[in-house]
């Protein structure tokens, strides 16, 4: 018998791979969402469209279906999960919540993250909303055994996705030969992994009976400095990269936004033990290094002038920020 697995969202950067590899896998497998992705549905998929956020609408799009596992992609705040569990209690062997890496106690007291690593992130709202959520879900564990699967992913890209602040945007400056901001002085430790690399542990998660009551980290094992994530990037690109190092908290002045993800997240170091899900699922293994991965996001750029988006309001900001900086610190 097929494992019955229902995807919330189900077309996003890490949930597009996911469900290749799901129906790869032999799982038979419903998107629900409002069907405006930009991306289109994983082949071999069966699409039902509904409202999210409106629980009549969720409900009448799954009266008489059931499903062994489902997976909330979207869910971000305890409202969303109190639905997802005032939908789907009694009704399914495992939930799935996507939650966040950043959710880790910010800056890490320890190296690598564990998943026993303190949740505190006094920086990023986004997070935060993240932390309340598993704690509710938590919380109905222990109150009435409802099967939840907690996974946190660190920084997830495919090719795309430009893995920097700015986007292509940052290639597109690179090209032209414009410096290009990279925050701190470039050195703190990071990990990036491939939605592919991703898939390959998160579907062995599904109906795993040692995944139930438990929370996973699925990251990469290779560690890059941003100098080198950038330096990468743009040999893939095939030019020599100007980098100008500029604090995070004066980017954050700049751009409150990007701010709370550098000060949230990115400024600090960012590696994992992977144990965890090593043991759980034996399969799982990263082969995409990001030196190929950025050679993928450049050719898919280059492969259509409409995926090179320049973002205007970025670039006069990094203008901005460098110009005045300079001023302060000439070199």
């Amino acid at each position: 018998i097929r494992m019955k697995v229902l995807f919330i969202g189900g077309t996003g950067i890490i949930s597009t791979a996911c469900s290749s590899r799901a129906v790869e896998k032999g799982i038979d497998l419903t998107l629900l969402n409002r069907g405006k992705s930009v991306r289109p549905a994983a082949a071999g998929t069966r699409i039902i469209t509904a409202d999210i956020h409106d629980p009549d609408s969720m409900r009448s799009a799954l009266k008489g279906l059931d499903f062994d596992v489902v997976v909330d992609w979207i869910a971000y705040t305890p409202q969303d999960v109190q639905k997802d569990i005032d939908l789907f209690k009694g009704k399914t062997g495992q939930f799935v919540f996507i939650s966040s890496a950043s959710a880790y106690q910010t800056p890490a007291a320890n190296l690598p993250i564990r998943e026993s690593t303190p949740l505190e992130n006094p920086f990023w709202e986004y997070s935060r909303n993240k932390i309340a959520c598993e704690e509710l879900l938590l919380s109905e564990y222990r109150k009435d055994k409802f099967p939840f699967t907690i996974v946190r992913p660190s920084h997830t890209y495919d090719q795309t996705c430009v893995p920097a602040e700015g986007g292509y945007t940052v290639i597109d400056r690179m090209l032209k030969g414009k410096p290009v901001v990279v925050h701190g002085d470039g050195t703190s430790l990071w990990t990036l992994t491939h939605s592919r690399d991703f898939a390959r542990g998160f579907v062995g998660l599904l109906g795993n009976s040692r995944a139930r009551g438990e929370i996973f980290h699925i990251t990469s094992d290779e560690w890059l400095t941003w100098n080198q994530i950038y330096q990468l990037l743009a040999e893939a690109a095939g030019v020599n990269p100007r980098l100008v190092h500029i604090p995070s908290d004066l980017i954050a002045a700049y751009d409150a936004n990007i701010g709370a993800s550098l000060l949230g997240d990115k400024t600090h170091c960012g590696i994992f033990d992977n144990s965890k899900i090593k043991q759980v699922v034996p399969e799982f293994i990263c082969s995409t290094p990001f030196a190929q991965g950025a050679r993928e996001i450049i050719a898919w750029h280059q492969a259509d002038a409409d995926r090179r988006m320049v973002d205007q309001k970025f670039n006069e900001m990094c203008d901005r920020l460098i110009e005045n900086y300079r001023k302060v610190w000439p070199k």
